[in-house]
């Protein structure tokens, strides 16, 4: 393992509130010396530019190595995903309570399926 990668020891969450408080239960939480945190409660009220502000910051810092993210609230910065590129921080969606998984909306099995000509 390289030392790029041994750095990114943190997992980063952007979800709703149940998502999150049930990983910060498992202890993926941290909060970094300038007050820093590696999580994002998103509701109906949260603005789309915080959204994209926080996906743009979890993606450049060098601690995270995975972007745990809603399905749902990925929808909203969908275009942000399927443009990233980069193999760390790796970014996985997951369902929520409310709303079921569709893996036709996955940007890495899109980017899967489009590198065995599946799609």
């Amino acid at each position: 393992m390289s030392a790029y990668q041994k750095d990114r020891s943190l997992i980063a969450v952007i979800g709703d509130e149940d998502t999150v408080t049930g990983l910060l239960l498992a202890g993926v939480g941290h909060i970094d010396s300038k007050q820093k945190s590696n999580f994002l409660v998103v509701d109906a009220k949260t603005p789309l530019p915080t959204l994209e502000e926080t996906f743009i910051e979890f993606t450049k810092r060098k601690d995270i190595g995975i972007i745990l993210i809603n399905q749902h609230v990925a929808d909203d910065i969908r275009g942000m995903l399927d443009e990233y590129h980069q193999a760390f921080p790796t970014v996985l969606e997951i369902p929520s309570k409310d709303h079921p998984y569709d893996p036709s909306k996955d940007s890495v099995l899109k980017r899967v399926q489009k590198l065995f000509g599946d799609q």
